[in-house]
């Protein structure tokens, strides 16, 4: 079943377009992730599901019916964890859960059970009662999360949920996005860590200066991609050979230097015998290990730069 669709939206700022001519389609209980480098236009995106802008032009709708005309429509359903922390820092974490909750309308007792059931899947169950000013920026984080979830939302929007945090709340944050989506939540993730979009979600859509490069699974990315066979060869130390004298050799491309024993060789087709015939040239190799491609080489190929660049 088909949950948000966005269609043909766009969003200007005076002569500068954040996001141009977008086209996003969400089924219910899975785990979409936006994957690009800061300014892509991934937050602009999110903001206009979650109903905080208004597109310029375009439609979107939430199980049919349109979010610009009547954001109501999704707002109750949509649970939204914003890039930037947005907790009162003097309160505790049970207090600030209590506070976000009775914003979304639930009553005393509900209040109560919630709060239990939201520390326990954030993991700050012990450091409820503290002061949020004497939480680490990943407990911060986690907290975030948290206030997002009190009212049991059906959807949910995660924006960079990991950044700058230690590998723990890292962790537990994309064990947390696991076991929501389990529940039947249909989560939209965005982020520029690779790692994490590849870990969580099944369908991934690529941006880059407010547009959809690439959208579809992870296999189907790297098949559209068309990625060239990488090999990693290891050879002995202090043994290096020419990089002139490798890309002579057949069907390689383009080779890159790790360390001293370490090369990166690219080819335009890896032939069955190709491992044999460099061995007996370079009777120096120790390994050779296919380099499997990924989502970072699949930005790199179709945009000309790296995620993070």
């Amino acid at each position: 079943m088909i949950v948000l669709k966005i269609e043909n939206v766009s969003k200007q700022y005076g002569t500068f377009t954040a996001v141009d001519h977008l086209n996003l389609t969400i089924f219910q209980g899975e785990t979409i992730g936006l994957l690009g480098p800061n300014g892509a236009g991934k937050s602009t995106t999110i903001s206009m599901i979650a109903t905080l802008f208004k597109p310029s032009s375009g439609e979107m709708t939430y199980k049919g019916k349109s979010i610009i005309k009547n954001p109501e429509v999704i707002q109750s359903d949509l649970g939204y964890v914003p890039q930037e922390i947005a907790l009162y820092d003097r309160l505790s974490g049970y207090e600030n859960l209590y506070y976000f909750g009775g914003l979304y309308g639930l009553n005393r007792q509900d209040l109560k059970m919630r709060i239990k059931e939201v520390s326990e899947i954030i993991g700050i169950k012990e450091r409820l009662k503290h002061k949020v000013e004497t939480y680490s920026g990943g407990m911060k984080r986690r907290l975030n999360i948290g206030v997002a979830l009190m009212h049991q939302p059906k959807i949910i929007i995660m924006d960079e949920p990991t950044v700058g945090i230690d590998p723990q709340s890292r962790n537990h944050i994309l064990e947390t996005v696991k076991t929501l989506n389990q529940q039947g939540i249909t989560v939209i993730y965005t982020s520029h860590y690779m790692e994490e979009i590849s870990q969580l979600c099944k369908r991934i859509y690529i941006m880059d200066h407010g547009k959809i490069i690439a959208e579809g699974t992870q296999e189907a990315l790297l098949e559209q991609a068309a990625i060239n066979p990488v090999l990693k060869v290891t050879f002995e130390k202090g043994f290096l050979p020419s990089l002139q004298e490798i890309l002579k050799e057949a069907h390689v491309v383009g080779v890159e230097v790790e360390d001293d024993r370490i090369l990166y060789i690219e080819y335009d087709v890896l032939e069955q015998n190709a491992m044999g015939a460099f061995i007996l040239k370079f009777p120096e190799v120790i390994s050779f290990d296919r380099v499997k491609p990924d989502l970072e080489q699949v930005f790199l190929k179709l945009t000309g730069r790296g995620l993070r660049d």
